[in-house]
């Protein structure tokens, strides 16, 4: 075979090669926006459980940072406020301006509510501490008939059930710590946070239920 054929050749391969490559590139371009759509759903959901674990994270500094008397406790509390303003901001999107005001109202209720809890666990006044939990349950059902009454796809009576559970995982960890317990307090707060992605999945799933064009592939 002479040098010029096997020139040739090789140009033919290279061409064949390249007109290849540029057909899977012009596939995967065409695929690219079912693709995209298809995660806008996995993003949503990692969105939201960013938001709840922050909620959880920044609740647990308040709780350690105010039963210790730590000065941190105020700096803590202002970010734990933003992260509720946080999660109002992020149900704009589907539920309007006045809704995520309103959720962040709720959830602000929540935290200042949060605060007293802890102050009169650790005063050790249990008319008080009593008093208080009752406050906080009475606001997680106002977030539950809140949210239900936004989206049909979340029941509210699962909602009060999970806002529920997580008070209640929330006020052991202040009571392990109170007792000094570390192993019940760490136990306390593993299942919180699991209990919380559990939590967020619920609102994400039931947003892209809601609004299926937004999600659809």
């Amino acid at each position: 075979m002479t040098k010029h054929h096997s020139r040739t050749l090789g140009n033919i391969a290279v061409a064949m090669i390249a007109a290849w490559l540029g057909s899977m590139a012009l596939a995967q371009d065409q695929d690219s926006p079912p693709a995209r759509k298809a995660d806008a759903k996995t993003e949503l959901r990692a969105a939201m459980r960013k938001l709840w674990e922050e909620h959880l994270a920044y609740t647990r500094n308040y709780i350690i940072s105010a039963i210790a008397g730590l000065p941190d406790a105020d700096a803590v509390a202002q970010r734990l406020m933003k992260n509720q303003d946080d999660i109002g901001a992020a149900v704009k999107t589907y539920y309007g301006s006045d809704a995520g005001t309103k959720l962040a109202t709720l959830l602000r209720d929540h935290i200042k509510i949060a605060a007293e809890v802890v102050k009169a666990a650790k005063s050790g006044k249990k008319h008080d501490l009593e008093a208080e939990q009752k406050k906080w349950s009475e606001n997680g059902k106002d977030i539950a008939a809140f949210l239900s009454a936004a989206n049909p796809k979340w029941s509210k009576a699962s909602l009060e059930e999970m806002l529920q559970k997580h008070l209640d995982l929330t006020s052991g960890e202040v009571v392990a710590r109170l007792q000094k317990d570390w192993t019940a307090d760490i136990k306390a707060y593993d299942a919180g946070h699991e209990h919380m992605l559990l939590f967020s999945d619920l609102l994400s799933d039931g947003i892209a239920a809601q609004f299926p064009d937004k999600f659809a592939p």
